[in-house]
């Protein structure tokens, strides 16, 4: 199927990795692109692991990632596929509207960063556009990272408390904040209980945070759950 007029010579479609770890969101961004002229999607993943692997055997024009995923974070999959694959163009989709996670993102090596609240249309838009080189950023939060790079507002960069976490780290916080028990962690990610308290103390020394209602606090107001 194609809306292309007769004796136009059409490009090729722009091959897509959707990666979201909400079913429906994934889902849906799928069939919308699919349904859309120019575009290809190759792939989906729910998660950081499947993400890496699919777009390593895909090798997609363009990666589309969620920030938040149950096993670590779309910015270190973002900085992973930027060495990996280097041509691959990354697309940051995301609740998140703050300077801070747009400035980590672009230092991720993402040459985009949409809100999950953009239309069908923008979304289409940038695509298109880092596809061919540009960047893009949703209106919402483009002026706040020029305020940013300005220095006007008090973005966290490299001093936010997350980038201290190793991605392991990372998840095992996402699960305490969540009501995980250490053993339940353990059992989740095929660790020992041991080596699950080990990470959850180095965590609680890095953040300095001493309590579980501290950490899952810390979550929240982070994003992780």
């Amino acid at each position: 199927r194609s809306n292309y007029p007769l004796g136009t010579e059409m490009s090729d479609p722009i091959r897509v990795l959707v990666t979201d770890d909400h079913t429906l969101v994934r889902q849906g961004i799928s069939h919308l692109l699919s349904d859309s002229d120019g575009f290809e999607v190759v792939g989906e993943a729910g998660s950081a692991s499947e993400a890496l692997a699919l777009a390593q055997e895909s090798r997609p024009d363009v990666v589309l990632l969620d920030i938040s995923l149950p096993d670590g974070s779309g910015l270190d999959v973002a900085k992973e596929l930027r060495a990996a694959l280097p041509d691959t163009k990354i697309i940051m989709l995301t609740m998140h509207d703050d300077a801070a996670y747009v400035l980590r993102a672009v230092d991720a090596g993402a040459e985009g960063y949409v809100l999950k609240d953009a239309g069908p249309s923008e979304l289409r838009s940038a695509v298109r556009a880092v596809h061919q080189g540009e960047a893009y950023f949703s209106p919402a939060v483009a002026g706040q990272l020029t305020a940013a790079l300005r220095g006007e507002i008090d973005a966290k960069g490299d001093d936010d408390p997350l980038s201290r976490l190793t991605r392991r780290e990372t998840d095992i916080l996402r699960r305490v904040a969540e009501g995980n028990t250490s053993k339940e962690i353990a059992r989740e990610l095929s660790i020992s209980h041991r080596t699950v308290e080990s990470h959850r103390e180095s965590v609680m020394k890095k953040l300095e945070i001493h309590s579980v209602a501290g950490l899952t606090r810390f979550a929240v107001e982070n994003g992780l759950v």
